[in-house]
């Protein structure tokens, strides 16, 4: 599996100032805007949706029992107000089809790894005799 990294605001603000030919102070300015709109839209009770994104909400939740763990004591957990966010449809297309990639790759190489290679064969040049060789329709028979 890939590992995973935490990407900054700054990070983001690095990538989309490049993209956009704006400057940084100004790209991160509009940026926290953003966000700032973001919140206060929560915080006030509304719903948030941004097509293709997704919709953020607040939901309630309600007050419950629990228990400590370390005496087994009764305690009582207030209502509290939590952000959802329900994916939007081009995220779930990305999300699933960078998981899909990924998936594949990791066979592959969980195969490589079976037939005893040590790391994953390089992506050959294609050549008049590659062609050849991709258009058998049986490439692991022998000529």
């Amino acid at each position: 599996m890939t590992a995973r990294r935490t990407i900054t605001k700054k990070e983001l603000v690095l990538r989309i100032a490049e993209n956009t030919h704006q400057k940084q102070t100004i790209t991160r300015d509009i940026i926290q805007l953003f966000i700032d709109e973001v919140i206060n839209e929560l915080a006030r009770g509304n719903r948030l949706e941004l097509r293709d994104f997704g919709v953020f909400e607040v939901k309630v939740r309600r007050s419950r029992k629990a228990r400590n763990p370390k005496t087994g004591a009764e305690v009582r957990v207030p209502e509290k107000r939590v952000v959802t966010i329900k994916p939007g449809k081009k995220m779930k297309e990305e999300i699933n089809r960078h998981a899909e990639a990924e998936l594949a790759a990791e066979l592959a190489a969980s195969a490589a790894h079976a037939r005893g290679a040590v790391a994953p064969a390089p992506i050959p040049v294609e050549e008049p005799e590659a062609a050849q060789a991709a258009s058998d329709p049986d490439p692991d028979s022998e000529r």
